[in-house]
């Protein structure tokens, strides 16, 4: 189905602006976003607002005319996805004390100090120069289902992770100009920032993010491996226009894989690669462990007994055996 037979848009925006009353004006927008039928997920906080949410072509247009028109998001850039229907069950307004989790003790302001920004053909073209470093600014599976040629994959499971990481890998990253990225720019506007009061000159961040990227007319998302993960229930999205390679690796037996679920084990609920089959064999489940907490999804949902439960558990143990 092409674009324009797509009757609903996911946007996906961000704006580092001061809004002088977080929980007031969440609540109030909350209400604006039920009554105009949108769905979705957006966090305020005093330095600004970040958000991603799906509804009709109307209804979206209506949400991005009525938020621009307020004079601290007037320059809000919208990143903007057709869909088959809603992205979200919900919808979600919440104050929070960041717009993204960097808990820096001095806290970086984008609108003071960031990184250069570079338009994605500018982007494209710095990827191939033998002077960058490209690190990625997403957890580790993001990257794990696609990312940038070449790029770095930080060993962290969450944002808030990074800082410490480049100054224990500080060396890795001297000398050379720092490319980095993210899905729509929101956490490299503060990770630059941090990377430049860390005493980085050459900073850049690839402006509108992976989106964006994907959409441009003249790069066409090339030198992007795999898809993009995106925070909705369509997980992930395609960047790559040219080519298309599949980088995900099935968490069970390592085939080309693509396809995200959450372990069935709801204290772990960590995200694997996992194809159908392997999810019904391992009742998805990222390890034994998993698959015999007492309280397993996968074990709920299927109506699986005990004894069927054991079955698979020892046909696990033995193809373990027969792979050692």
């Amino acid at each position: 189905m092409t674009e324009e037979n797509q009757s609903y848009r996911v946007l996906l925006y961000y704006n580092y602006t001061y809004v002088e009353d977080p929980e007031t004006f969440a609540a109030e927008h909350l209400a604006f976003c039920k009554e105009l039928g949108l769905k979705g997920r957006i966090i305020v906080a005093e330095e600004g607002i970040n958000g991603t949410v799906s509804g009709t072509v109307e209804q979206t247009e209506a949400y991005m005319q009525e938020l621009t028109g307020d004079e601290r998001f007037k320059d809000t850039e919208f990143k903007v996805d057709y869909a088959d229907g809603h992205a979200f069950k919900k919808m979600h307004v919440r104050p929070r004390s960041e717009l993204v989790s960097l808990y820096l003790e001095d806290d970086i302001n984008p609108n003071e100090q960031t990184g250069e920004h570079l338009s994605p053909k500018e982007f494209y073209e710095a990827l191939q120069s033998d002077e960058t470093i490209v690190l990625d600014a997403r957890n580790d599976y993001e990257y794990d289902l696609g990312h940038f040629r070449g790029a770095i994959r930080p060993d962290i499971n969450a944002f808030r992770e990074l800082p410490d990481w480049v100054r224990e890998n500080r060396e890795k990253l001297e000398g050379k100009k720092i490319l980095t990225y993210c899905t729509g720019g929101i956490r490299c506007e503060k990770f630059s920032g941090f990377l430049k009061e860390e005493g980085f000159d050459d900073v850049a961040q690839l402006h509108g993010g992976i989106v964006s990227y994907g959409k441009d007319p003249e790069v066409k998302g090339e030198l992007w491996d795999g898809k993009c993960y995106v925070f909705d229930q369509r997980i992930s999205v395609p960047i790559n226009q040219v080519e298309h390679r599949v980088i995900g690796r099935d968490h069970f037996d390592g085939e080309p894989c693509e396809r995200y679920v959450n372990c069935a084990d709801p204290d772990c609920n960590n995200q694997i690669i996992c194809s159908e089959e392997n999810e019904h064999k391992y009742m998805r489940s990222c390890t034994t462990e998993c698959m015999t907490h007492p309280r397993n999804r996968y074990m709920e949902e299927h109506g699986l007994t005990a004894e069927d439960v054991q079955e698979k558990i020892e046909a696990r143990k033995a193809e373990q055996m027969q792979n050692a």
